[in-house]
């Protein structure tokens, strides 16, 4: 890239410099990033020293960026500049003289603006002889540029707020399992622009003191998939209270969604675990493996048979068993927790059963070392993680008193 042609080379700047502003200011959706890129753009080519100051949400003034002769920054600034951009066009440019460290200063400050809303402000100064008329105009340029994407950023990260408000409201904390299963877990969005999607996670009580673990994913992202997602939600859990088997829950959540032909298949993997038989049963469609991490901290994936996504009509779900004691921690999982870009599933898994948990971790710190261990916070895709142990010696109640005689559907 070729130096900045300068109003002080005595040649008319203003082509160039429009040129440079263009690709060098506003390279990212950091407003910050653009403040640190307008100071340097203007130093040493136009100015001296130059400051940007941001106005904050409450009103306050922060200096974000600064460049050049820091004592030249020193002088007495001017009012802010009002907000009215037509009144902007009638006024002269806040500009002053004086002296600064025993040198003649000339100094001029802009608003930066966007949309007719004032985001902040431009400072520059010069030592010396004033701003002549192109080097105002490049001022104005450079600061309308920047004001721009300052703008912009903040538009952006309202709707990242708005979109992510969203995503909790729809996948709130799991319900309350009974007392005597102890739960943990997370969702984490992809990447800084995360739009609501369709992972989603979920604990429903039972009878004889039994919890359902939910885990699934709706194909796709944005509105459509979190819409989708909050219908297989309140589906499964009309379903779920008929204490039907995991895998009857399934067959009966894929027929009802496969009648609706605009919504999007989604895999499932549910658990249903049983404290007081010491039993855990699971039915999958289409998810990828649970996991379950030994005391000892060793880590295994469970070969659950895996049937068609939800949706789809086809049913043909298998129930699948295996005893659980109170040392083991379970942990269900969507696929933005192991699929890599480029990598076969199988060795993304393997590096999920080769995490070691320290002896007699909780749920809360099995989350924590697999969200670590496989970086999940930059994963490419929504990251669901839910993990659950029994908590050993706790009775659960009335209930659980009940289970003698039992047999689950």
């Amino acid at each position: 890239m070729t130096g900045i042609v300068s109003e002080r080379d005595g040649s008319d700047a203003r082509p160039h410099a429009l040129e440079e502003a263009l690709e060098r200011i506003g390279t990212s959706d950091d407003e910050r990033e653009t403040c640190r890129e307008l100071a340097a753009f203007l130093v040493p080519a136009f100015c001296d020293a130059a400051a940007v100051d941001l106005v904050g949400p409450g009103g306050d003034v922060e200096r974000v960026a600064a460049a050049g002769a820091a004592e030249l920054l020193e002088s007495p600034e001017p009012a802010f500049p009002p907000a009215d951009r037509a009144a902007e066009g009638r006024r002269p440019l806040g500009t002053w003289a004086g002296r600064v460290a025993g040198r003649s200063a000339h100094a001029v400050a802009l608003p930066l603006t966007g949309r007719g809303e004032v985001h902040g402000r431009l400072l520059v100064v010069r030592a010396g002889g004033e701003f002549g008329g192109r080097g105002t105009a490049t001022l104005r340029l450079a600061a309308g540029l920047a004001g721009i994407h300052i703008g912009h950023a903040r538009r952006l990260a309202a709707t990242e707020r708005t979109a992510l408000a969203l995503q909790g409201a729809l996948l709130a904390e799991p319900g309350r399992p009974h007392p005597n299963v102890e739960i943990a877990s997370r969702y984490l969005p992809a990447g800084l622009r995360a739009l609501v999607g369709g992972d989603w996670f979920e604990t429903v009580r039972l009878h004889f003191g039994r919890t359902l673990l939910v885990m699934g994913d709706v194909m796709g992202h944005g509105l459509d998939a979190a819409v989708d997602m909050n219908a297989y939600r309140a589906i499964l859990r009309e379903i779920a209270a008929t204490d039907l088997a995991p895998h009857r829950v399934l067959r009966r959540l894929d027929a009802l969604s496969a009648a609706d032909e605009a919504r999007r298949p989604a895999t499932c993997l549910l658990v249903r675990i049983d404290p007081a038989r010491g039993k855990a049963d699971f039915a999958s469609a289409g998810h990828l493996p649970p996991a379950v991490f030994a005391g000892d901290g060793r880590g295994e994936l469970l070969e659950v048979p895996v049937g068609p996504p939800l949706g789809t009509g086809v049913g043909g779900y298998e129930a699948y068993s295996r005893p659980i004691t109170a040392d083991q921690t379970l942990l269900l999982y969507t696929d933005g927790l192991v699929e890599r870009r480029g990598e076969d599933i199988d060795t993304s898994l393997a590096r999920l059963a080769a995490l070691r948990a320290a002896p007699g971790a909780t749920p809360a710190e099995v989350v924590d070392l697999v969200c670590a261990g496989l970086d999940a916070r930059h994963a490419e895709d929504d990251v669901a993680v839910l993990a659950a142990r029994l908590r050993p010696g706790r009775d659960a109640g009335p209930e659980g008193q009940a289970q003698a005689g039992h047999s689950p559907r």
